[in-house]
């Protein structure tokens, strides 16, 4: 007959074994955090993959958000913070960096959005390009609210961008119709 005490202990078990959304989740070898919080805003990663280019891994993306969606629009759409954190795999130089979400922004607009657009396109660049060079094992993270974005590595802040508008066409570069990497859209809206 089992005892009601080993009766409780199996159930503990049994819950602790079936929860794995406790633990972290790991891609290409990098810790990824289940939650985190900004300000007294707590976000759930939504999902997490690599970026590449040229088959060559470049980081790992993770995104927050609030309250988990499998589509884009959800995400894009969404007046709740939302965290885009990029942990580098190799090292990876301001002009780079810059340019690569310029890439972005400009495969996911028109001209006429990219103009009404640049004086925060280039307050992002400038911000970029003060980061100088990110090295493997960095992380960089770009916080999207209805405010704007404001971009930290290590945790450290590093300048803002204001403006809504400019956060959801930022957040385009990884979940818009044109992506930097296909692959990381899908594993960023948990697919």
């Amino acid at each position: 007959m089992i005892s009601s005490t080993q009766l409780r202990k199996a159930v503990l078990v049994a819950a602790l074994i079936a929860t794995p959304a406790l633990q972290a989740a790991e891609v290409a070898g990098v810790k990824v955090d289940d939650k985190l919080r900004i300000g007294s805003n707590e976000l759930v990663l939504n999902g997490a993959g690599v970026r590449s280019k040229l088959f060559i891994k470049v980081y790992v993306g993770a995104l927050y958000v609030g309250q988990k969606a499998t589509t884009a629009p959800a995400i894009l759409d969404s007046t709740q913070a939302r965290r885009m954190v990029m942990r580098m795999l190799r090292d990876v130089d301001a002009d780079s960096l810059s340019a690569a979400l310029e890439d972005g922004l400009k495969s996911n607009h028109t001209p006429a959005e990219l103009v009404e657009m640049k004086v925060q396109s280039d307050q992002l660049a400038a911000i970029m390009k003060a980061i100088g060079k990110a090295r493997e094992g960095d992380s960089i993270a770009i916080d999207f609210s209805a405010e704007g974005i404001a971009v930290s590595l290590n945790g450290e802040p590093r300048g803002k961008v204001a403006g809504a508008g400019f956060a959801k066409s930022l957040l385009k570069v990884w979940l818009g119709n044109q992506p930097v990497d296909n692959a990381l859209k899908k594993a960023l809206l948990g697919s």
